[in-house]
């Protein structure tokens, strides 16, 4: 550890710690976190192979499912390979250009998932809310647009961050008390004003994760409503059958978002618990998105038996 009095001067190199307190466990916690991993890639191919293959999975849903499988596919890879290499074989130190990279990356891809899901949820108010128009709103055009629009907003709010992070250029520390490059993480080694930083990773944070959440919570709010209007129960059962996947999904992202969030910023949380629960936050919605779209979707779940009986045939 540097000195209190030590400064460091536009540094090339920055070195993560991973989980400060836990440096004794850190070997073993990585396996768990390594099977987290291994659940969300071979879950996420297996959408990424099965939904472009069977056409009765080409609808809005299930394209905005496949996008997010993408996306959390990149999620893993942006944060598991170095955190492991951490953990397992004491690889702590990272370029600074690489660390920002990384920065980037994971909060772009974060952005780009709550979007989605955003997107799911106006897909779930028009099919319950409007049934009749679902396929002339919901055009292959429109969704395309829609999934460029996502990526551009993650991608042009998000660069802000390194960007106003590489103004800085000196630093008390070297030393990231994180087990990946996180925004909040990077920003607290700076010796200067970070006041801009902090304000501009609030804005990023709200404009993103605060508005799609908003507009979520009100597409629910209309489709409990249009639900319950319905006559018949089994109607009202199907019609939230169609939804429970993704509030599940929904849920597990957005707590979990929050809580990471707040606690980096305004919280006394223990940083041992803090940096576990960020990156469980990572790695979990990825893991569980795969499983719980799987079981709730019966033609996703009859490839899949069909995938592994057929490769256990062949066996």
């Amino acid at each position: 550890m540097s000195p209190n009095n030590t400064s460091y001067l536009n540094p090339r190199t920055v070195f993560l710690i991973g989980i400060p307190g836990l440096e004794h466990v850190q070997f073993w916690i990585g396996f768990p976190f390594f099977v987290l991993c291994l659940v969300a890639l071979v879950g996420n191919i297996i959408l990424l192979i099965i939904i472009p293959t069977e056409r009765n999975l080409h609808q809005p849903m299930y394209i905005f499912l496949a996008i997010l499988a993408a996306t959390d596919i990149g999620l893993c890879a942006a944060i598991v390979p170095k955190m492991l290499a951490i953990f397992w074989f004491r690889s702590s130190s990272m370029a600074f250009d690489n660390c920002l990279a990384q920065l980037f990356f994971i909060h772009a891809l974060q952005g780009m998932e709550s979007g989605i899901l955003l997107a799911m949820a106006f897909d779930r108010y028009i099919a319950i809310c409007d049934p009749l128009r679902h396929t002339s709103i919901l055009t292959p055009s429109i969704l395309g647009r829609m999934v460029v629009m996502v990526a551009i907003r993650a991608i042009v709010l998000v660069s802000l961050l390194p960007i106003l992070i590489k103004r800085l250029h000196v630093f008390h520390s070297i030393l990231i008390a994180h087990s990946y490059c996180e925004h909040m993480a990077v920003v607290k080694l700076a010796a200067e004003d970070t006041q801009v930083n902090k304000a501009c990773g609030l804005f990023v944070g709200f404009t993103i994760l605060g508005f799609d959440m908003i507009f979520i919570i009100i597409s629910y709010i209309l489709i409990f409503q249009a639900v319950f209007h319905l006559h018949q129960k089994e109607a009202r059962l199907k019609a939230f059958n169609t939804c429970t996947a993704h509030i599940f999904v929904f849920l597990e992202f957005y707590i979990l978002a929050f809580f990471s969030f707040f606690s980096h910023r305004f919280g006394h949380v223990v940083p041992s618990t803090h940096i576990l629960l960020s990156t469980v936050y990572l790695l979990v919605p990825p893991a569980l998105n795969p499983i719980v779209y799987g079981v709730k979707n019966k033609e996703i779940c009859k490839r899949v038996t069909q995938i592994f009986l057929v490769s256990h045939g062949s066996q």
